[in-house]
């Protein structure tokens, strides 16, 4: 297979690099194994540059179903329904009939985590281009491939991008421009281990609505060896969000840029009534009998990492309940978030006082507090052009939320659309601008080395 493999990619190289121009239906997605509800939304819109022609390789199975069927509520929906045609082929040598036929030009990838490197390998063997879910590494050897991939993706001219999502949620974005502005913010805390500078904690749930129906997730996603551990998982957007803020738009060197300091895990324990909740299975598999205790399944998708970026010490967490409590089903998942300034602290809330509902503060440091709302309203107005609307009420003594209008933020779901036209865009450009090759680096570095370290903890 891998010989195959190598003779395909050396004979096809040359299709990535014929260029984009933004014309009607010159992107044509491939779906590759699709086993998470992203592989979706990726498809919740129509985009004039992609063909509505869409090619899925995958093995027979559920996951392939259960893609196949959320797609098709996109095209039944009775506002703005989507007219995706999806092509589906199923077989063993799913990979390889992709990567022989073809059919398009962008492979998207959400599924198995434990896959993901070598799917995004083989198609870059192959000259395709790759928007990907993350993570695309869930541990050391695995980052180490995708390392050398990437390099070999620049040097052909294929883009692989993977899908940063919480970029584009309004609080974070609005979050890096406030400490982006120094009249208001001031400079960015060096901190401690102990007092980082900056801090991002997330809180997830295995059972959850998803466009308004159950999410199904599938057996492997509770297996780590296979879906990755919690700190290689979800906290891939905290430190993307991390990177970011510390080094926004510069090409970061983790060998010298990065410190660690600690770094733990745990497990979420899940007992089989709720298993059976979630994945629609009567029993636990036999690839997760390693992880029962007690008759309980343990996932380990709990972690904390402390490290220096660029000499700013960072905490980022996260941590996966089962669902959210009872009254609070509807919230999602949550998010808190500080960054420290000299002038200024910008923070991010999610919690009860808040409804459950991400909102966002700035807090003053200095004495003169009448001149800092002053400031503050005055750094709101200054971007007025791209967030019409914002505004400011207090929140404490020497402290404002910002009022965010509704209309410019958008939902989880949204975000996808929203990445998908960054990667459109780099696809014309004809390359993924050198500060986010490096940072999707670093970001997996920091991710895997952080869950190498935890387990040398724990033992």
């Amino acid at each position: 297979m891998c010989v195959g493999l190598f003779m395909a990619g050396c004979a096809e190289q040359s299709e990535a690099k014929k260029g984009f121009d933004g014309s009607k239906g010159e992107v044509s997605l491939m779906t590759l194994d699709p086993g998470h509800f992203h592989a979706a939304l990726v498809q919740m819109y129509m985009y004039d540059q992609v063909s509505p022609e869409v090619y899925v390789y995958a093995p027979e199975g559920d996951d392939v179903k259960m893609h196949l069927d959320r797609v098709n509520i996109y095209n039944e929906r009775e506002e703005n329904p989507t007219q995706w045609n999806e092509n589906l082929y199923t077989g063993d040598d799913f990979l390889e009939k992709m990567i022989q036929e073809k059919k398009g030009n962008v492979v998207v990838l959400a599924g198995n985590n434990g896959k993901k490197t070598a799917y995004v390998k083989a198609a870059v063997d192959a000259g395709i281009n790759v928007l990907s879910d993350k993570p695309m590494a869930i541990d050391a050897e695995r980052f180490a491939i995708l390392e050398q991939t990437l390099d070999e993706a620049a040097a052909k001219g294929v883009m692989v991008y993977d899908i940063m999502t919480e970029r584009g949620e309004i609080n974070n974005e609005l979050q890096r421009v406030l400490v982006g502005m120094p009249e208001l913010f001031g400079q960015m805390e060096k901190g401690t281990p102990e007092e980082p500078a900056i801090t991002k904690e997330s809180v997830h749930h295995f059972f959850k609505y998803v466009s308004g129906q159950p999410l199904r997730r599938p057996e492997w996603y509770f297996d780590v060896e296979q879906q990755g551990e919690g700190i290689v998982d979800v906290t891939t957007h905290l430190v993307d969000l991390v990177q970011c803020t510390v080094m926004p738009e510069q090409e970061i060197d983790y060998k010298k840029d990065i410190e660690f300091s600690s770094a733990k895990r745990w497990a979420t324990k899940i007992p089989l009534d709720k298993y059976q909740l979630v994945s629609g299975k009567e029993s636990y598999p036999d690839f997760l009998k390693k992880d029962i205790v007690n008759d309980t399944l343990n996932v380990y998708s709990n972690g904390e990492l402390n490290y220096r970026l660029n000499g700013v010490n960072c905490k980022v967490s996260v941590i996966w309940n089962f669902m959210a409590e009872v009254g609070t089903e509807g919230t999602g998942d949550t998010h808190y978030s500080v960054v420290k300034g000299s002038k200024a602290d910008v923070m991010i809330r999610q919690g009860a006082e808040q409804g459950y509902k991400p909102m966002l503060y700035v807090a003053c440091k200095g004495d003169d507090v009448a001149a800092f709302e002053k400031t503050l309203r005055e750094s709101l107005k200054s971007i007025a052009d791209k967030y019409p609307g914002l505004d400011i009420k207090p929140s404490g003594d020497k402290e404002w939320q910002v009022i965010i209008p509704a209309a410019i933020a958008k939902s989880h779901e949204q975000r996808f659309s929203s990445v998908m036209e960054v990667y459109l865009n780099h696809l014309i450009s004809g390359e993924i601008p050198a500060w986010e090759r490096s940072q999707m680096k670093s970001k997996y570095y920091t991710t895997t080395k952080a869950v190498e370290l935890a387990r040398q903890t724990a033992e």
